[in-house]
């Protein structure tokens, strides 16, 4: 599976963003799906996933702010990120869940 994430930018606190990742491959509508995160100087976190059904979880830094969706029938798995925090600034990636190939990440800075 290829996956390459976009919609990442520079974003004032408080604004928005919505991150898209399209996967090449056959098995993305079999695969849980998740969103990650690598701020500078620390290690690569999960930030929410994504099961076949539809059933999502987030962690608790992101609840009320974050929601993941995906589209099948599109091979794709979006974030959309509201009331941006300067502590959400990292590289956001997307990956199966649990992880396994990695593809281009996007950067999300936010910042006044």
């Amino acid at each position: 599976v290829q996956l390459q994430a976009s919609g990442g930018g520079l974003v004032q606190p408080g604004g928005s963003l919505t991150l898209s990742c399209v996967a090449s491959g056959t098995v993305f509508g079999s695969s849980n799906m998740g969103w990650y995160r690598q701020a500078p100087g620390k290690q690569r976190q999960m930030v929410a996933v994504i099961s076949t059904s539809g059933a999502t979880n987030h962690i608790d830094d992101v609840k009320g702010r974050f929601h993941i969706s995906r589209d099948n029938s599109k091979n794709a798995v979006y974030l959309q990120m509201n009331n941006l925090k300067p502590e959400d600034t990292a590289v956001y990636y997307c990956s199966t869940f649990p992880p396994g190939e990695w593809g281009q990440g996007t950067q999300v800075t936010v910042s006044s």
